[in-house]
């Protein structure tokens, strides 16, 4: 299952508490196909009925069903760079 890193927990907590509504919602992270690195991140007020969700000290981040699959053994981290933007990367669990 994916993990997150204390920085991707805090992001994502950063990111999802901005939305209005938001209390059930988190990350949502959706691929087209499992084999595949390309990914979509949106917030999402609650999963979808077949998201798997990965809760992190408070981190909510909902994996569609290809996503879950090609993800399940990664790591989400994420960066936040000198303008603000936040940058999300994967790495293999130890």
């Amino acid at each position: 299952m994916l993990t997150l890193t204390e920085d991707a927990q805090n992001i994502v907590k950063a990111i999802t508490g901005q939305s209005p509504g938001a209390d059930d919602g988190g990350l949502r992270i959706a691929s087209a196909n499992p084999d595949n690195s390309d990914f979509s991140l949106a917030v999402a007020p609650a999963p979808e009925p077949e998201d798997q969700v990965v809760e992190s000290s408070g981190a909510r981040v909902f994996l569609e069903e290809n996503a879950a699959m090609a993800l399940s053994d990664k790591v989400l981290d994420a960066q936040v760079d000198e303008q603000g933007s936040v940058r999300f990367g994967l790495g293999n669990q130890e």
